[in-house]
């Protein structure tokens, strides 16, 4: 395009012959356009992933076949010797919990707030580190939190692991499931059937049957829920008196008989009202404590 100075001067425009009009759409090139260096998706490039997925699991299922999981023995609240550890991935949280500041009256802190920032940090580390530069070393501040954050959890998983092995050799204890273990092979070796984990029930006796505290408590009104043979009614919610010893003491019966427990209300107006005395039902009290397995 070219004019002069004057306002009158007719503007022609020179277009150029070379650049061609786009009279319809660019097509994407087929795939079969980059022989070698591209592939149907479907079913080719899955059915590459699917045979990979395969073999994976195929290996895993094998390594679950020749190598049992580690079982110990079936729960047992009364077991003071066990020790209970966390799987290891939870390690570093279990040992984290030891520490004063994140137990005892700071457990929120160890249960809610720092896993919570963790994992909220993981969430919003997106939106906070918006940089376009792939390279760590370019990224201190990700990759700092990144490092110190597996550094902290390697060492509390570290330190976890060695306190649990030294409580072991300290208390001269053998973990359930290596026990467990020999216990298999030496019977297999034996030629004798793998030990069961069942526990036998042995049936609790009365103890001291021809004390005077039996005869009171035939005249008590424990008998009327309890039974004779203080066996209780387990399906009705009844406790057995038998082994009532092992977790109450004389002290704790007499108060459970004066004020009552769960559904069971104050028996000593009643009994008192059956003609005994005070001394009675402390003799009953001491008698009833004597049940122990």
């Amino acid at each position: 395009m070219a004019h002069g100075h004057n306002s009158d001067e007719k503007i022609v425009y020179v277009g150029d012959s070379r650049v061609r009009a786009k009279t319809s759409r660019l097509t994407q090139p087929d795939f079969s356009a980059y022989p070698g260096k591209s592939e149907v998706f479907i079913p080719n490039f899955l059915l590459k992933e699917w045979m990979v997925a395969v073999v994976v699991l195929v290996g895993i299922l094998v390594l679950v076949m020749t190598e049992a999981a580690p079982l110990g023995y079936p729960a047992d609240p009364t077991n003071t010797q066990f020790i209970p550890m966390p799987d290891w991935y939870f390690l570093f949280m279990y040992q984290l919990l030891k520490y004063p500041y994140t137990s005892d009256q700071f457990v929120v802190f160890g249960t809610v707030i720092v896993p919570g920032i963790m994992f909220g940090g993981l969430i919003i580390a997106p939106f906070l580190d918006t940089g376009k530069e792939r390279r760590f070393y370019r990224r201190p501040i990700a990759t700092t939190l990144m490092v110190l954050t597996l550094v902290a959890c390697t060492y509390l998983t570290v330190v976890s692991w060695t306190h649990y092995e030294h409580e072991l050799k300290e208390k001269n204890i053998i973990p359930e499931h290596i026990k467990r273990e020999e216990e298999m092979h030496a019977a297999k070796s034996a030629g004798l059937p793998a030990p069961s984990t069942k526990k036998t029930a042995t049936a609790v006796a009365i103890v001291a049957a021809d004390d005077p505290g039996a005869e009171i408590y035939k005249k008590a009104t424990c008998v009327t829920c309890h039974g004779a043979e203080l066996k209780g009614i387990p399906a009705s919610g009844i406790p057995a008196l038998r082994g009532v010893g092992d977790k109450h003491n004389q002290e704790a019966i007499l108060g459970i008989i004066k004020k009552g427990v769960g559904n069971m209300g104050a028996q000593y107006d009643d009994n008192i009202k059956k003609g005994l005395t005070e001394a009675d039902i402390t003799k009953l009290a001491e008698w009833l404590s004597k049940q122990k397995s």
